[in-house]
């Protein structure tokens, strides 16, 4: 028995063709696909390309499909080839019966009454009795090509098409099997889907016709009705345009989703030819991989409308548990009250490009429009913002990405909520300029006297902890040098509670989140030592130990302090921080090392905080 379709195509979805082939051959970035050395022939300058869906070689025309490289490399036949993907990929491959034949020779023949369908339905556009139609479609701006090329149809009045397939000899369970029929709720005949609407094929991603969907002419409702959920059709993991923009992603074009039809038809004609959309419902998570397939990087493009923006959510909703460093998404905005058709046809092209092109990445997009729906006038407002904020980082199950989305989204967070501080505030470097170490520790009252020399010192290690009870995230970032760091009796237990529950939230893959931390405190008996260090007396908090400290602020100001206790230790922090920076430049290193000079810089001139802790 030969194989069903839908099973070859769900094995070729679930098996990545670069992470296939990488196993053999070395492959690096060609733009959207990957290159390297033929394994079929010898070469010294690469031209096998490997694309989402099947490898080509230039050099020798070797060309195939996940299943075609593993017969081609391993020497096993087809049926060998399958049973070992399947294995991989977690699928039962349909073993031969009777009943399996039957329901292959059933999708071959639904698969044939829809395209005789969709032929039906375009050759009545183009007569007298589809002229309403085709006037519609030539008033949204279609040419006869584009009516043309994505098969655009009329379905008359109700029977005529049963009477015209009828006459071929398709039978109306057929059509009702196929979603073109209906059958009433009295099991009476049978009546059709679709009439006196302007079609729409829907087409799998090798361009077979699996469904449609209709508008209304006039002020019917629905305006637009899809297919239902046949043998062949299931709207989850169906992508309105995919067929055609498969090829375009291939040449480069970027993938951009839309809401409907016409937006992604307006959007192919004006030269966006990688443009899909879903069927009438949100974003799924197959709807997801699908795009990934085609795009390290496909663009959501709703409408700029309360619905569309609640669906830009929900589709990052659905895509944050799957972002990884190689796929992500961008949201493109559009201009209040309008969608990629009007736009394109009101503006033209370069309107949208525009719009294309200032599409912010995911986690700005979705700080902004999380914000948009969020009142930030009271602190339970803003307590509350924030914490959905966290919660949308732990979605993501990469940890490292997630803590970077963490990091991203509460910094844009407090940089806006931040109160504005009297210039007296700020700890103000050589020259009078505000430190990259944040604002000074203030006294409580203007009279009172300075610290004592065992005073400032213990007040320091209390601002360490009081950073971290804060700001979890960074112990991480510190644990080995608090470790080092002698605690008076009074702190040190708080220490091995707040290190421990780090470590086990680590495990966990759980966001180290400073509620929790205190919490967690209450619950080992050392809420009472929490509430002493978060205190604001004898001397209130600095602002960079704060809850509203950004992430950036709160590390230098760890730092800073670390430095006013162990001036001896700078020297050999900062040259572990210059090679962590040489041999991973990021952000976070980058902050570490600027931080620990200018701590030590201060220290060199003399400075001491005798103002304040």
């Amino acid at each position: 028995m030969a194989l069903p379709a839908a099973f070859l195509d769900e094995l070729r979805a679930r098996t990545p063709l670069s992470a296939l082939i990488g196993r053999r051959v070395r492959l690096a970035r060609s733009g959207r696909n990957w290159k390297g050395n033929c394994p079929f022939h010898q070469e010294n300058t690469p031209s096998f390309y490997v694309y989402d869906d099947h490898f080509h070689c230039f050099g020798c025309g070797a060309h195939g499909d996940a299943v075609g490289f593993v017969m081609q490399t391993q020497g096993l036949d087809f049926r060998e080839a399958v049973d070992l993907l399947a294995r991989e990929a977690g699928l039962d491959v349909p073993r031969p019966s009777a009943e399996a034949a039957a329901a292959e020779r059933r999708r071959h023949d639904l698969g044939g009454v829809l395209a005789a369908a969709a032929a039906a339905f375009q050759r009545r556009l183009f007569l007298p009795e589809g002229g309403r139609a085709l006037s519609y479609l030539r008033g949204r701006g279609l040419s006869e090509e584009t009516i043309r090329r994505f098969g655009l149809g009329y379905a008359p009045g109700r029977g005529a098409l049963t009477a015209e397939l009828g006459r071929e000899g398709i039978e109306p369970a057929l059509l009702v099997e196929a979603g073109l029929l209906r059958q009433d709720e009295e099991g009476a005949r049978p009546f059709e889907l679709f009439f006196e609407r302007v079609m729409f094929p829907i087409h799998d991603r090798r361009g077979a016709v699996i469904s449609f969907g209709g508008r209304m002419l006039g002020d019917g409702q629905p305006k637009y009705l899809n297919g239902p959920e046949t043998a062949l059709f299931a709207k989850r993991r169906t992508l309105y345009g995919l067929d055609l923009a498969r090829a375009a992603a291939r040449a480069g074009a970027p993938v951009i989703v839309a809401e409907g039809y016409m937006d992604v038809i307006a959007l192919h004609q004006g030269g966006f030819a990688g443009a899909v959309a879903p069927l009438g419902t949100a974003l799924t998570a197959e709807q997801m991989e699908e795009l990934w397939r085609l795009s390290p990087e496909p663009v959501l493009c709703f409408d700029a409308d309360a619905a569309g923006r609640a669906a830009s959510i929900r589709a990052a909703d659905v895509a944050l548990p799957m972002l990884a460093p190689e796929r992500t998404l961008r949201i493109a905005i559009l201009p209040e009250g309008q969608d990629p058709d009007a736009l394109i046809r009101e503006q033209g092209s370069a309107a949208f490009q525009q719009v294309l092109d200032a599409a912010p990445p995911l986690a700005d997009a979705l700080y902004g429009l999380l914000r948009a729906a969020a009142p930030l006038a009271s602190p339970e407002q803003r307590a509350a913002f924030r914490a959905r904020l966290e919660a949308v980082a732990v979605r993501i199950e990469d940890r490292g990405l997630a803590r970077e989305y963490r990091q991203a989204l509460l910094d844009r967070f407090f940089s806006e909520s931040r109160r504005p501080r009297a210039r007296s505030e700020w700890h103000k470097a050589p020259g009078g300029q505000p430190s990259a170490f944040g604002p000074r520790p203030v006294r409580a009252g203007a009279g009172r006297a300075s610290p004592t020399p065992e005073e400032g010192a213990s007040e320091r290690l209390r601002l360490l902890a009081a950073i971290l009870l804060h700001h979890p995230a960074l112990i991480g970032g510190i644990e080995e040098q608090w470790q080092q760091i002698d605690l008076p009796p009074w702190l040190a237990p708080l220490r091995e509670a707040v290190l421990a529950w780090a470590e086990s939230r680590g495990r966990e893959g759980r966001a180290l989140d400073s509620a929790g931390l205190i919490a967690h405190l209450h619950e080992v008996g050392l809420g009472a030592v929490g509430k002493r260090v978060l205190a604001s007396s004898p001397f209130p908090l600095p602002v960079f130990a704060l809850p509203d400290a950004v992430s950036a602020e709160a590390e230098a100001g760890w730092w800073h302090i670390f430095g006013l206790l162990h001036h001896d230790r700078l020297d050999a922090e900062i040259e572990a921080a210059q090679r962590d920076f040489a041999e991973q430049p990021d952000e976070r290193t980058q902050r570490r090392l600027l931080a620990l000079a200018e701590a030590r810089e201060r220290l060199r001139q003399g400075e001491t905080d005798d103002d304040g802790a």
